[in-house]
């Protein structure tokens, strides 16, 4: 019964125990990732059916977006800056699947993103890829493509250029870093679809940018944005 697994599972974590990624907390058997704690006190925005949010004004005058929101203010040192350095850095996609996850049940009470076609997490280059071992993006992407039930597209926007981190670069050097970047292996599975295109992280939008001027030509395309941080 109900009360022999739990019991069970709590037994077992006394061998091999499971810890919060973001305070290290012992976690209980029904927490994933993140522990209730820490999950209370997460800074969300609640921006999604805010029209002109601070995303959106981000790419005015740069790309057409149907909608565009973030998930979480990501303050230095905060709740949401040790957790999306946990999934970036090591190797805890657990993390992003969990936030992913969280993300997309507020996407389903809106009204602006709630009906998407096909998730597009943002690529790594293939020489990083191999490096890392995962795509920190595919992470989130899978957690909410479960929420949404809906499908990820993980293989067809591809990165064809290598370039060194973006953490210390301005807008105008971002863009000139990134904006030949991507290109789309099969345009057509994509025709006519509503796609959210997923980050981890937005900070002057070069990335999000370069990723759309991929997708402009695909035919009938809406595009949405969904990024599960800014920095505050």
């Amino acid at each position: 019964n109900l009360f022999v697994m739990s019991y069970a599972t709590d037994f077992g974590t006394l061998f091999f125990p499971r810890y919060c990624s973001s305070c290290n907390r012992n976690l209980m058997h029904y927490e994933k990732a993140v522990c209730m704690h820490c999950l209370t006190h997460l800074p969300r925005l609640h921006m999604h059916d805010e029209h002109d949010n601070p995303i959106e004004k981000l790419f005015w005058g740069r790309i057409d977006v149907e909608a565009a929101t973030a998930f979480l203010s990501m303050p230095r040192n905060g709740i949401s800056h040790r957790l999306i350095h946990r999934l970036k850095y090591h190797n805890d996609q657990e993390v992003g699947e969990r936030l992913g996850a969280l993300f997309a049940q507020e996407l389903l009470e809106s009204a602006r993103l709630k009906e998407i076609d096909v998730i597009l997490p943002v690529p790594l280059h293939p020489k990083k890829l191999h490096v890392r071992g995962y795509n920190q993006c595919d992470c989130i992407a899978r957690g909410m493509a479960e929420t949404l039930g809906v499908e990820v597209s993980n293989n067809n926007l591809t990165r064809t250029h290598f370039n060194a981190s973006q953490t210390r670069r301005g807008r105008i050097s971002r863009w000139s870093n990134v904006k030949d970047n991507f290109w789309l292996r099969d345009p057509e599975k994509l025709e006519n679809k509503k796609i959210l295109l997923v980050d981890d992280v937005i900070t002057t939008g070069a990335t999000i940018e370069a990723c759309a001027t991929a997708l402009r030509k695909v035919k009938g395309i809406q595009l949405y944005v969904a990024a599960l941080a800014v920095p505050a």
